[in-house]
């Protein structure tokens, strides 16, 4: 019989003063994980080629998420809104995240803190993505950043 160990790493959560003192270093390796991140979500997802307006209404019916760098885990690599109704088929994220990412839920002020502080655009910073034909969620990636707030 073989034993599995699975060690127990915790991820904090930046906040957006650790996310404001990152460097454009760390934001361009961000930038290329999320691009990889991309091409492997393709493989499972249709994601449209343009953005609409920020899923952060006050009533939304959303689950939020964060998608980090684990060696730099201040480093935002893409934010994802997902509908709460949507019968959407567990993604393979162990495959999709490799070994260097990891995907954390976050609570949607968190999350809109973060997006502002890295995105202080108002709107449209979010690709929709589908499933079957039907969307399914929203998603903006750290090569979108064209510099913080």
């Amino acid at each position: 019989m073989q034993v599995t160990t699975v060690l127990a790493t915790t991820i904090r959560l930046p906040t957006t003063e650790e996310v404001r003192k990152l460097s454009m270093s760390d934001i361009a390796i961000a930038a290329g994980l999320a691009d990889e991140l991309r091409d492997r979500l393709r493989e499972h997802i249709h994601i449209d080629p343009y953005c609409v307006p920020d899923p952060f209404g006050e009533k939304d019916d959303y689950n939020y998420s964060i998608v980090l760098d684990t060696e730099n885990p201040n480093s935002v690599v893409a934010i994802f809104v997902n509908k709460k109704d949507s019968p959407l088929p567990q993604l393979p994220w162990s495959a999709i995240l490799g070994k260097r990412l990891v995907k954390e839920p976050i609570g949607k002020q968190e999350a809109y803190a973060l997006k502002h502080e890295l995105m202080p655009k108002e709107t449209n910073n979010f690709y929709p993505y589908r499933r079957n034909g039907r969307i399914v969620g929203y998603m903006m990636f750290a090569f979108q950043i064209c510099g913080k707030r």
